[in-house]
């Protein structure tokens, strides 16, 4: 097959968007040949401003039912290959709509939440983030665990501190995942995770997605596809081929206003870090360009099985183990 084909027959999943959600960015998503993708609805909001966010964004998936659809389990995902439509997984990067309610979970869970992230940068009452000292997993943070097990919802440690995670990954049943992560053996970073992170997540049947996020890419604004192939290639070196994927972490869509509001504690309150200038690898820098990465890790002397495997396979498995089917 040539690249171009290969990657129209593949699944190729991108395990972080948090693009701006509108017509263009679905019509970007379907010229890159995107099955499916995380897409986030939560970030700092508490439950019921998370909850008009879901509705907001099931709103507007059907309003553009000729692009998209929603995605609740694996089967799902594969009916949207059939279809031509890329499928979108609810996803949470942040436990804080949950509030102090166990219940919230499976309510989250009935509403189509598939992956959630324990923590986003800070202290939340389920653990530490990666900005702050780690105090590890509260009492309730194993509980939410369990009940995010039971439900079947993926847990995602990508913000999350060294310790919390640690034990996370011990106390889950079910694999747990570095959805956008990069390693720190490229670059040392408080959001990049190092070789005994990254063979410990794998080593307990975890999973990592890539990011190509520029501020936590060595080359930084200067990286090309190739930098990101680079990256993908260096964690896949210490996880396997069987427990690696793509998660870009897009953001296309939002202006400087977004990131201020990510970039601080709460969205609001003190000042966690500064991206400075954010432009995408050169040959990735738009959804749409993602048929480059599969030409591009072919070019690099990837077989079209492993490379499948990276698109997406490898997601589809581990989420159908985690979703419980």
């Amino acid at each position: 097959m040539s690249p171009a084909e290969l990657h129209a027959d593949s699944i190729v999943i991108d395990g972080l968007i948090i693009a701006k959600w509108n017509r263009e960015l679905f019509e970007d998503m379907r010229k890159g040949g995107l099955t499916a993708a995380n897409c986030t609805v939560s970030v700092w909001e508490g439950f019921q401003a998370t909850v008009n966010s879901i509705a907001a964004s099931s709103k507007l998936i059907r309003e553009n039912s000729d692009l998209v659809m929603p995605v609740r389990t694996t089967a799902d995902i594969r009916r949207a290959k059939e279809l031509g439509k890329t499928g979108i997984i609810y996803g949470f990067q942040n436990a804080h709509a949950f509030e102090d309610q166990l219940g919230y979970v499976e309510v989250f869970k009935q509403l189509g939440v598939g992956i959630v992230q324990m923590c986003y940068n800070t202290q939340n009452l389920v653990g530490t983030g990666c900005y702050e000292r780690d105090g590890g997993l509260s009492g309730f943070g194993r509980e939410i665990v369990a009940e995010m097990n039971r439900v079947g919802i993926m847990c995602d440690l990508s913000h999350v501190g060294s310790k919390t995670s640690e034990e996370v990954i011990l106390e889950s049943k079910k694999p747990v995942t570095y959805s956008h992560c990069l390693p720190s053996g490229l670059k040392e970073h408080p959001r990049n995770k190092s070789d005994a992170e990254l063979k410990f997540i794998a080593d307990h049947g975890g999973f990592v997605g890539v990011t190509m996020f520029a501020p936590f890419l060595a080359k930084g604004i200067d990286s090309t596809i190739d930098d990101y192939a680079e990256a993908i290639e260096y964690v896949m070196n210490i996880v396997g081929e069987d427990a690696i994927g793509i998660g870009t972490d897009f953001t296309q869509g939002h202006g400087q206003d977004f990131f201020e509001y990510l970039t601080h504690d709460k969205g609001y309150a003190r000042r966690l870090t500064n991206f400075g200038k954010i432009i995408n690898p050169l040959g990735i820098r738009t959804v749409g360009e993602f048929p480059n990465l599969t030409e591009t890790l072919l070019k690099r002397g990837h077989s079209e099985r492993v490379v499948r495997k990276i698109m997406g396979e490898n997601w589809v498995r581990v989420l159908a183990d985690v979703w419980g089917e």
